[in-house]
């Protein structure tokens, strides 16, 4: 490991290569080519994609590349490191201005997830964060959503504005129909208790859409 070992010395961890970065974790005393490999072929399997190799299941991951089980709870351990820091600066975010401010905050929440969940951001006037809970959960392409918990908990919490926002684990970030009526629903409820429905965002996979930002809500 001395080459990846001086090259993170000299010039920190941020220098390394995607590759060389799993490389590093997967190393547990190999040399510094045969976890290089390792590591490309790991990647390659999942068309060099960070996110989809940490997404990997751990029985499926342990299997791939002659892994093993410790190697493959190593990349897991990583990835759940990772995810916790994006949580903490998520939640030191607590104002929302845009969707790019919801995504920074969510995405660590759902960007992971093989089933669809669906959340509520409850929102002061100001745009600051009152509250954000998880309305329902379900499975891998659809979650039933009922509009008057949502209305409950913003009343519950003196909300002005509420921020919709779920995930496609099939990593397509398109509105589905259902989600376009739900989102018409919400909207015409909260205007009743005059609270606005400032966005809805869908996550997916590291993208993710706005309807605001695409004029589906005004």
């Amino acid at each position: 490991m001395k080459n990846l070992t001086d090259k993170i010395v000299s010039r920190s961890a941020e220098a390394l290569t995607d590759e060389e970065l799993v490389a590093t974790v997967i190393a547990e005393g190999a040399s510094d080519d045969a976890a290089i490999a390792t590591a490309r072929e790991l990647m390659e399997g999942v068309d060099n994609s960070l996110q989809r190799l940490l997404m990997t299941d751990l029985s499926r991951l342990r299997m791939t590349s002659g892994l093993g089980l410790r190697r493959a709870m190593r990349l897991k351990a990583a990835a759940e490191l990772g995810r916790r820091v994006a949580l903490s600066e998520g939640a030191a975010c607590d104002i929302i201005s845009s969707d790019s401010d919801v995504v920074r905050i969510m995405e660590p929440k759902l960007g992971g997830l093989q089933h669809e969940e669906f959340w509520v951001l409850y929102l002061a006037s100001s745009g600051r964060v009152l509250d954000s809970k998880r309305i329902s959960q379900g499975g891998v392409q659809a979650t039933v959503v009922d509009c008057r918990l949502i209305i409950k908990w913003a009343i519950q919490l003196l909300a002005a504005q509420v921020v919709l926002v779920h995930n496609h684990p099939s990593g397509s970030t398109e509105p589905s129909r259902q989600d376009c009526e739900l989102t018409e629903r919400v909207r015409e409820a909260a205007k009743l208790f005059d609270i606005r429905l400032l966005d809805h965002v869908i996550v997916a996979r590291g993208a993710h859409y706005s309807f605001r930002a695409n004029n589906l809500i005004r």
